[in-house]
């Protein structure tokens, strides 16, 4: 706000075109990016059209608004808001409690709108960051302080990934960790709402939606503000942040939304011209410095599973790990449903992992690769018609692809199945064990949807049960005995 006793800069609305509002001031313009409010509508400056008029996006619903409305300049962009008192609570664009709380107190106001970190404050040193998810730690390590994307289509499993890693993560890490949804449905929002509180990991973590039935301005800008607050917490703070952004592609799409109100020219299949400087913008906020790490995970929705679709291209670019989720393995029940030979991640080197990890990787990706190449003929001729080699490639390749699958804490309610939580070691022993043959005699099922493999050997059990596995024989037989 303009301080002291000054005159309030105002204009007058010229006119109203759906969410572009057009502003004309007798006085000082407002530069870009400046935010103005006539009444509770607030729309953020995008293009001065001529000495006197500007051209805005409204980051609110327009109704009401008419022409030759009061519009006041706030002197400044669009705040949000950072510090401690932002932790536990869900806020939509404008730093504004949706969560049903009291008003936010103790806070400072920053500027949505900032620069990334210099190159020379930025940290080099490559770390790995475990999820207790076998097939993601295994196969697709994901880096501390890097950006991963979970890249699937509709209903493949890309929230329930991202829920599943805030849970698992969460509870091990000391930093903080920040949600944006983005162009999200309000149902996701609650349920994940009461699931961190119910699992008590509210008091470290904060919330932003812009929702899916929000102005394009607001879901545009909500990734901003909640990276403010990751900014906030690494550069002042010095907290390692976990930043989950659900859903990127909503981001882009908001853009797009934009750029097509304030009439620019469409490119290539009907994005913004500006998309790659939009993304670019936001991403390279992300990073790793001498005072902190901002980790962050983002779904990105494929559209039509197309993975040359320009959005999925740009955002890829952005990527140390890409987690890409297939819509066939989720039909064969295979969840996480994240396919092994289209992820990849910058970490998979000896010199980072380990060579014992590089190279177990390399070994399952083969085997994984062979069995995929294999198919055609298993479907033509039938299994008996591979040689010996082949066929102990494929069982190999079928008991990995069952002993990848994990039960998941967020799914409990509608799977049965209690969540587990695998450790490096675990998922690395197992993998080393099926592809030494220790469980060829084992049927698959028994790998299906475990943790570690010392549970396959609890599903089968041929032998007449043994003492330590009592807890399995019901109590009355154990009396009769």
């Amino acid at each position: 706000m303009n301080g002291g006793t000054q005159t309030p800069n105002r204009g007058k609305v010229v006119a109203v075109r759906g969410s572009v509002v057009d502003v004309r001031f007798d006085g000082q313009l407002p530069p870009l990016l400046t935010l103005l409010r006539a009444g509770s509508i607030a729309i953020e400056v995008l293009e001065q059209t001529d000495p006197h008029q500007v051209r805005g996006i409204a980051l609110t619903p327009t109704q009401g608004l008419a022409r030759g409305a009061m519009v006041e300049d706030t002197g400044g962009p669009l705040k949000a808001p950072v510090g401690s008192a932002v932790l536990s609570r869900m806020l939509d664009v404008f730093g504004n409690p949706i969560d049903r709380g009291p008003a936010l107190a103790d806070v400072q106001w920053r500027s949505v709108h900032r620069a990334p970190p210099l190159l020379e404050n930025r940290s080099t040193k490559s770390e790995m960051f475990e999820t207790g998810i076998k097939v993601v730690d295994v196969l697709v390590p994901l880096e501390r302080g890097g950006k991963a994307g979970l890249f699937g289509g509709a209903g493949v499993g890309k929230t329930v990934l991202l829920t599943e890693m805030i849970h698992n993560m969460i509870g091990h890490q000391e930093g903080v960790s920040i949600f944006c949804g983005i162009g999200e449905r309000c149902r996701e929002g609650e349920e994940l709402h009461r699931e961190m509180l119910e699992a008590g990991v509210l008091p470290n973590m904060a919330m932003f939606f812009g929702q899916m039935n929000e102005a394009p301005g607001s879901r545009f800008r909500i990734g901003h503000a909640a990276l403010t607050l990751a900014e906030y917490f690494r550069d002042d703070e010095h907290r390692d942040v976990l930043l989950l952004i659900d859903n990127i592609f909503r981001f882009i799409q908001a853009g797009s939304e934009v750029s097509g109100l304030m009439g620019q020219m469409p490119s290539r299949m009907g994005y913004q011209p500006t998309m790659g400087t939009e993304l670019s913008g936001l991403e390279e906020r992300i990073a790793n410095t001498d005072s902190g790490a901002i980790t962050s995970i983002q779904a990105v929705y494929v559209p039509a599973d197309d993975f040359t679709d320009p959005a999925a291209v740009h955002a890829f670019s952005h990527l140390s790990a890409s987690i890409v989720l297939s819509r066939k393995r989720a039909g064969e029940g295979l969840f996480p449903a994240i396919d092994p030979l289209q992820s990849s991640s910058r970490m998979t080197t000896s010199g980072i992992v380990g060579k014992r990890h590089y190279d177990l990787a390399q070994e399952i990706r083969k085997t994984l690769a062979q069995y995929a190449d294999l198919k055609d003929i298993i479907a033509m001729l039938g299994l008996e018609q591979l040689s010996e080699d082949d066929r102990k490639v494929v069982a190999r390749a079928r008991r990995l692809e069952r002993f990848l699958t994990q039960p998941f804490f967020a799914t409990e309610q509608f799977t049965g199945h209690g969540g587990k939580l695998v450790s490096l070691k675990d998922s690395l022993d197992g993998c080393e064990r099926i592809l030494r043959d220790e469980f060829k005699d084992f049927p698959e099922s028994a790998l299906y949807m475990i943790g570690a493999i010392q549970e396959a050997k609890k599903e089968v059990n041929p032998n007449p049960p043994q003492p330590e596995q009592n807890s399995r024989v019901p109590a009355p037989k154990a009396e009769h005995v």
